[in-house]
């Protein structure tokens, strides 16, 4: 519990230094920034993300102990293609190579993919040991450290490039602190092992890909929007992606955390029909979750925009964020609501040719509506495609399994949040101010509460009910 909440915070820590650093930085410069980053994300995805999904599958205290190459092996094919990076990165720097980036923002990019990479890789390893004290302290010492060097360069500098060394550095203030809990007994390049190189490389590139192309996705609108409309445009755009995919990721990836974990329990201890029975109440608990987070997130958004938006970005971001909901929402169903299902199965193909399909109606979609709707436009493509990958995905799983969620459970969890609906609506049109962001969250949360309780979606009352008898002291005889 102790490593989710952790997570939580440094989910939440993340939001709020996007606003702080979108505020000092300006539309124009942020949209730098955010392409950037961006790039960075799609390097990170790419090229590490396989070693910290090999991470979190094959790296434990046992192997720790007893197979000393599966670690080594990791650091060694890690720090590979860092150097290839770093190199090449340097090359197309020196060369002059014209990529719509200027070269401190180009340079400050591979080193944002790079750093955001090693902490993603040791927070799994930190994970897999669960070394909570270990991994908490990490987490929080990279974050204080950014907001210091980060802020501080936005605030002092207004410089894109400046804000991506200070997330740099703040990683690695954070590795020289974990790096004695995660030292391990033995561990030398030496030991690395291509066999399990290449067992890795099965394992974990098939979702990097699907992951790599869902990043492609905005990463191509933005550069569209940036091409045609101007980098204070796609600041524009970009600070509303970045700040709903934050929101919806936070509460998915708390899930996943947790949910996946159980359903690969069942699978060792209890066979694959307990697994997919697992793995279709975890699909109803995502979207007891993730129903009433879009309804909300939409009904709240003039006082969310009024009182956390930064005053350049006002209006556009309402906009642009509507229009952006329908991606969203699918996004976060694909990834902790669907994936899990063929990741069960070891058989992720499919996840990459719906990633495709999303890509691709994407693509149309840019290539026809900014003609009359403008940079709008480039939300409702971004939607498009994400439902269009959503469907793909939905139907490839209905013909592989059986596993479905609870359609009692689905009916009730719409009937909830129109509930919520109904009782938030008058709300959003008042003046918006932080006693009606925080009436919102009680009257609209207590309605679809208590609706889902009254229904028992995703079994809740015996989830709360097993939480309360396990907290209640035992009574002596």
């Amino acid at each position: 519990m102790a490593i989710i909440l952790t997570f939580m915070v440094n989910t939440g820590l993340n939001f709020v230094l996007g606003l702080i650093v979108a505020k000092f930085l300006g539309p124009d410069e942020f949209g730098r920034y955010a392409i950037a980053l961006a790039v960075g994300t799609v390097l990170n995805t790419a090229l590490f993300d396989w070693l910290r999904l090999s991470a979190t599958r094959f790296y434990s205290e046992r192997t720790r102990a007893e197979q000393p190459a599966v670690r080594a092996t990791l650091d060694t094919t890690f720090a590979g293609f860092a150097g290839i990076l770093v190199v090449t990165a340097g090359l197309v720097a020196a060369l002059g190579f014209d990529l719509a980036l200027t070269t401190p923002v180009l340079l400050a990019a591979v080193g944002m993919g790079i750093c955001n990479a090693l902490f993603d890789y040791h927070a799994a390893l930190a994970r897999s040991r669960f070394l909570e004290r270990g991994y908490m302290l990490f987490v929080l010492v990279k974050n204080a450290a950014a907001f210091v060097l980060m802020i501080g360069a936005a605030y002092l500098f207004r410089d894109a490039a400046l804000v991506g060394a200070g997330l740099c550095l703040s990683v690695g203030l954070a590795l020289v602190v974990i790096r004695p809990a995660l030292a391990d007994p033995h561990l030398s390049p030496r030991l690395a092992d291509r066999a399990l190189m290449l067992r890795f490389a099965r394992y974990g590139l098939p979702l990097v890909l699907a992951n790599v192309v869902y990043q492609l996705l905005p990463l191509a609108n933005r550069a569209f929007a940036a091409a045609h409309y101007g980098y204070g445009e796609a600041g524009q755009f970009s600070l509303a992606a970045d700040l709903g995919v934050r929101i919806f990721a936070a509460v998915g990836s708390a899930l996943d955390i947790l949910l996946f974990q159980l359903a690969v329990r069942k699978d060792e201890e209890d066979g694959r029909a307990a697994a997919e029975r697992q793995i279709a109440q975890n699909m109803a608990v995502v979207a007891l979750l993730l129903m009433p987070l879009a309804a909300g997130y939409w009904l709240m958004l003039p006082a969310f925009e009024a009182l956390v938006v930064p005053e350049p970005f006002r209006g556009t971001f309402s906009a642009y964020s509507t229009l952006l909901i329908p991606a969203l929402f699918a996004f976060a169903v694909t990834q902790y609501a669907l994936n899990p299902i063929f990741q069960l199965e070891k058989a992720t193909a499919p996840v990459t040719s719906a990633a495709l399909v999303a890509l691709a109606v994407d693509l149309a979609l840019v290539a026809v509506l900014p003609q009359r709707y403008g940079p709008i436009s480039l939300a409702m493509a971004q939607s498009g495609g994400m439902l269009a990958g959503l469907l793909v995905l939905a139907g490839l799983a209905a013909r592989r399994t059986r596993t479905r969620p609870p359609v009692k459970d689905l009916l009730a969890t719409l009937a909830a949040t129109t509930l919520m609906a109904m009782v938030l609506f008058p709300l959003r049109g008042r003046e918006p101010h932080l006693a009606t962001l925080i009436v919102s969250l009680l009257v609209g949360g207590a309605a679809y509460v208590g609706t889902a309780l009254a229904f028992d979606v995703a079994g809740i009352r015996g989830l709360l009910g097993r939480r309360r008898g396990a907290r209640r002291p035992a009574v002596p005889e």
